[in-house]
């Protein structure tokens, strides 16, 4: 992990908990204890946390929300488009497949047509699980976390969540951004939420409408090469769609709807 990164993730967990040892950092971040000592350092004299005896504290009262669009705002973009990207993402899936669907605006419109199947489902977008729980027969898990309303998902910074135990063939999932730099993230606390994910699951398949091809974000969720299938949609540029083909990456195009 890079330093930056791991900063970064340290003074997420950091604010969220307001004090935090060095052991538990260390057991998070799966980082030797002089190397998170070094980070505090550095980060205290930056003046962005408060290095106590044992640890660090936040020297901030404000709780810090996840950088990334807000899911109700996010949810109404694109919608006729991204709903035809979803129902084709359900159309992968086979009665009494274990699936992940990762929390997001894309992944939250599988829900419309989840409702008849028979699937084993985790997923950390509660908003999603409410929705399953209330309109399907599907069998739905969340993992231990915390929630993030905003976000309408929960994430939890712990190794041991619930979803070490949890295997599946495939995992849907949105993105701000894909291309040759890879998968985009907004947030490292979201990335290490997700990677956790991604190592139960055999196949990783994107969800991510034209205008998110070639788009950079702030983090590198994944490379390419760990991608196996993305569903996009007819404004794809061409060229755009032949270079993930060449990257062995399944590209599945749905019509656009949007004017």
């Amino acid at each position: 992990m890079l330093e930056k990164h791991r900063q970064q993730l340290i003074k997420e967990i950091v604010d969220r908990e307001s004090f935090v040892s060095v052991k538990v950092l260390t057991d998070k971040l799966s980082s030797s204890e002089a190397t998170i000592r070094r980070d505090l350092t550095k980060m205290s004299n930056r003046g962005e946390i408060v290095k106590i005896r044992g640890g660090a504290e936040s020297n901030s009262n404000k709780r810090k929300n996840i950088q990334s669009s807000t899911f109700e705002i996010d949810k109404t973009k694109r919608t006729d488009t991204k709903k035809l990207i979803a129902k084709k993402a359900v159309e992968l899936c086979e009665d009494n497949d274990s699936i992940i669907i990762n929390g997001g605006s894309s992944t939250y419109m599988m829900g419309e047509y989840l409702t008849d199947k028979n699937l084993n489902i985790l997923t950390n977008s509660f908003v999603l699980a409410n929705f399953l729980s209330e309109n399907s027969d599907n069998l739905v898990s969340l993992p231990g976390g915390e929630i993030y309303r905003e976000q309408g998902i929960i994430l939890s910074s712990y190794e041991k969540d619930n979803t070490e135990h949890y295997r599946s063939s495939k995992m849907f999932m949105g993105t701000p951004g894909i291309g040759a730099f890879g998968v985009m993230e907004s947030d490292p606390l979201l990335i290490l939420s997700e990677q956790k994910l991604k190592k139960q699951t055999d196949k990783l398949i994107i969800l991510a409408d034209s205008s998110k091809l070639g788009k950079r974000s702030n983090f590198v969720f994944c490379s390419l090469e760990e991608v196996d299938v993305l569903i996009t949609d007819s404004k794809a540029d061409k060229e755009i769609i032949r270079y993930f083909e060449s990257k062995d990456i399944e590209v599945i195009v749905v019509d656009s709807l949007d004017s």
